[in-house]
Formats: C-alpha cells, sequence, structure tokens
C-alpha cells in the first residue's frame, strides 16, 4: 500500500498494490478530473513531484513521451511503486453524488436524424440519479463490457434520463440499439461519472464546441445555466459533416433568440450542393478561433470525437492565449480507440 499526498490541497489517501491512482481517489470521496478511464482521452492527466508510478496501458496521444519526459502521467492507470506527491486539483462539487448501479427501462426511442437515436430512459420508482449537467452514465453489458453515454438533459428535468446515440457502423452495442433494442427493454447501467460540469465558481465568458452527438451534455449544461438563471455570456459552436447532423438545430436556434447571452453558430464541413448551405463552413473550432482570437479571459468546454476536442486544445492554447486549465473536455472515445491504447 501506498500514500498518495495532492498538492496544492495537501490532501492524502491510499492506494492498494495494483490499484490505479484514480480508482484509489474516487473509493476515498476524492474527485480528479477525468473522463474515459481507459487511457485513451487525457482528461486526468497530472503532474508527478515526486515518487515512481507503473504508467500502465495507454494512448500515445493520450500522454506523450514529452509530457512523461516533464513528470506527466494518467492517473486513471498510473499505479503507484512509490508513495507519491502529485499535483491535482480535486473536484468538490462531485465530491457527495453517490455512484449507483441501477436497473432503467427504455420508455421512449425517438430519431432525430438517421444516425442518432435518442433514449429516454426510465429509473425504478424509488430511486432518483443525482448528477452533475455533463456528466455520463455506462451501460453494464451482459459480456462485461461498458458504454459510455453523457445525458443530454439537465438535473431539474431529470424524470427521464436522456441519451444521444450515434450508430457506429459494425459497433456491437448502438447496432443493437438501432437494429433490435425496443421500448420497455431493461438495461442495467452505473453513474453518474466524468468531470465534464460547469465550474459555477468562474464568470468568465464560456465558448461551448461540440461535433455530432458531443451536442448532448453541452445541451444539459446549456440548460441548467437557463434554469438557473446564470448570465456568463456564452456561445456555442456545433459543427457536423452536412446540416442534418445537427439534429437538434430548431432547438439552438430558439435558444439564441430567447436569450440574448447566448449566441449559436453552426459549422458544416462536408456541405454538398443539395444541402444550398450558406453559413460557416470548415473545422468547427477554426471557427470559434475565428471569432475569437484572444481566449485568455474565458473558459472553453469541448465535446466530441477525440481528433476535435485534441485539436481544439492544442489550437486555443497554442495560438488563442487560452490558459490549459481554463480547457474543459468530455473526448467521446469508442471501442476502437480504447483498443488502440498500448
Amino acid at each position: 500500500m501506498h500514500t498518495v499526498t495532492l498538492q496544492p490541497s495537501g490532501h492524502q489517501f491510499q492506494v492498494e498494490d495494483g490499484e490505479a491512482v484514480l480508482a484509489a481517489a474516487l473509493r476515498q470521496g476524492f474527485v480528479l478530473p477525468y473522463g474515459c478511464k481507459n487511457g485513451a482521452c487525457g482528461s486526468c492527466k497530472g503532474k508527478i513531484l515526486s515518487g515512481a508510478v507503473d504508467y500502465g496501458v495507454y494512448q500515445q496521444k493520450a500522454l506523450t513521451d514529452e509530457e512523461k519526459a516533464q513528470g506527466k502521467a494518467l492517473f486513471c492507470q498510473a499505479k503507484p511503486l512509490t508513495d507519491l506527491v502529485l499535483e491535482a486539483r480535486t473536484l468538490g462539487a462531485a465530491k457527495d453524488i453517490q455512484i449507483k448501479k441501477l436497473p432503467c427501462r427504455v420508455q421512449k426511442m425517438e430519431r432525430l436524424a438517421d444516425d442518432v437515436m435518442a433514449l429516454h430512459l426510465k429509473l425504478p420508482a424509488n430511486e432518483k440519479l443525482i448528477f452533475l449537467a455533463g456528466q455520463y452514465i455506462e451501460f453494464l453489458l451482459k459480456d462485461g463490457g461498458r458504454r459510455s453515454f453523457s445525458m443530454a438533459n439537465p438535473p431539474h428535468d431529470a424524470e427521464l434520463i436522456q441519451l444521444h446515440v450515434r450508430h457506429v457502423a459494425g459497433g456491437q452495442f448502438t447496432d443493437h440499439v438501432f437494429n433490435k433494442m425496443k421500448e420497455r427493454d431493461i438495461l442495467r447501467c452505473e453513474g453518474p461519472m466524468g468531470t465534464f460540469f460547469l465550474r459555477e465558481e468562474s464568470d468568465k465568458p464560456l465558448v461551448f464546441v461540440a461535433s455530432g452527438t458531443g451536442f448532448a451534455p453541452i445541451k444539459a449544461v446549456i440548460e441548467h445555466m437557463f434554469h438557473k438563471g446564470i448570465a456568463r455570456p456564452m456561445t456555442l459552436y456545433w459543427g457536423g459533416r452536412r446540416p442534418k447532423d445537427l439534429y437538434m438545430n430548431q432547438l439552438v436556434t430558439a435558444w439564441a433568440a430567447e436569450h440574448a447571452g447566448f449566441k449559436y453558430v453552426p459549422v458544416i464541413s462536408e456541405a454538398k450542393p443539395e444541402d444550398t448551405w450558406n453559413g460557416r463552413t470548415g473545422f468547427v473550432h477554426r471557427a470559434a478561433m475565428q471569432d475569437f482570437p484572444d481566449l485568455s479571459g474565458h473558459q472553453v468546454y469541448a465535446c466530441g470525437v477525440p481528433i476535435m476536442v485534441d485539436s481544439a486544445k492544442r489550437d486555443f492554447i497554442a495560438q488563442c492565449k487560452l490558459p490549459e486549465e481554463e480547457f474543459y473536455a468530455d473526448s467521446f472515445t469508442t471501442q476502437a480507440d480504447i483498443a488502440g491504447a498500448a
């Protein structure tokens, strides 16, 4: 067993032999930033100030050799070989939220686009899921696998849990959702998880960047802000290949009409002539960079495919002066991404 000390807070916790730092921290009520828990997204990256670790299995893009040389590790994979002192922020907002395993019933299935299905899930009558807008749940599959989906509904509207599922060709779970799943089917889930949620202690203006179904947790965060009357200026950039990929475009356009502090910029990367698209084109994060060449006074929340999240983080920090600690992300890693961890 080894002792881990977190700086600057000075908090300490114990890690069992063979246990990862993140798992031990969560087990003892210390919430460190994390996302996929599989060494694929990089959300849990932090610095080792002293001590040695087994770095575990991870993807090169989530932890480069250069970062490793700077003393960084992925806490979801790193296992202590000695006592450790780590530089890591604990997130008090999620500390008292209980993670539960629950059955849930598919109450309603709603096609939002050719390849996007909204699942509306009902929990048992005596159960309520307490969560922060932007968090996710995991489905527990019969073969022992897990699949993660962000909740698209805010906590104040939680009678049904809403998920946006994109059909991944050949994906075992999403094939099942689109071809075999029926209303009233029973699933098992665990949650809430993740640290992609609004940092409410800040009053900085917000830039949201979503690709595809990365809109789901951002939708929850924005609706939470409207509900609570949080009046920070916010701009949402939502990107898709074709206009139909912005599957709730009308809802977001209505938000922009109703809320003076909210702006919406849809961005399309591969418009066809028949789309008659005359809006912004190209990469979604590049559109944000054109409008916000100086992000030094902002917070950014980015969600979607890993290539978008990684590019946004790199370019916003390097070219737009965004402080690294003000970039919050949820990278939608797939089973293929996780299988590629090495």
